[in-house]
């Protein structure tokens, strides 16, 4: 496995493509998958498009609409990033084929910091021959 780490924003979406796709060039996965893990309660991974800045902004406020600031009974005041982080999943798993990643036309991973500024980790594991 390996792992890199990212300085976040208070909230937002960072693009993590290119760090994930030199982890596969530099391994010895031909063929199989490539699981991405992020290890937080608050902070998640997904795929989306990649080409149009304006969809993470959307995404971003439909999480806002999707998840309101209610009274919460945890008491740190970060309740709306868990139950975004919940939604939205701690881990992806892309297909490699030919030593690439197997993502789509206009398909980024993206990183979604929920409840930054923060310094956070992410775990690459290759399977496969």
């Amino acid at each position: 496995m390996q792992q890199f780490s990212l300085n976040t924003p208070a909230e937002g979406f960072i693009d993590i493509t290119g760090q994930v796709r030199k982890i596969v060039a530099s391994g010895n996965v031909q063929n199989g998958l490539c699981q991405i893990f992020v290890p937080h309660t608050t902070a998640g991974v997904t795929i989306n498009e990649n080409a149009d800045p304006d969809v993470v902004t959307d995404m971003l406020a439909a999480l806002g609409k999707m998840v309101p600031d209610l009274h919460y009974r945890h008491s740190e005041g970060n309740s709306p990033a868990h139950v975004k982080s919940s939604l939205v999943g701690c881990s992806i798993t892309v297909p490699i084929s030919e030593g690439r990643l197997c993502l789509g036309t206009w398909q980024g991973i993206y990183f979604c910091e929920f409840d930054g500024p923060r310094t956070r980790k992410v775990w690459v594991q290759l399977v496969g021959s």
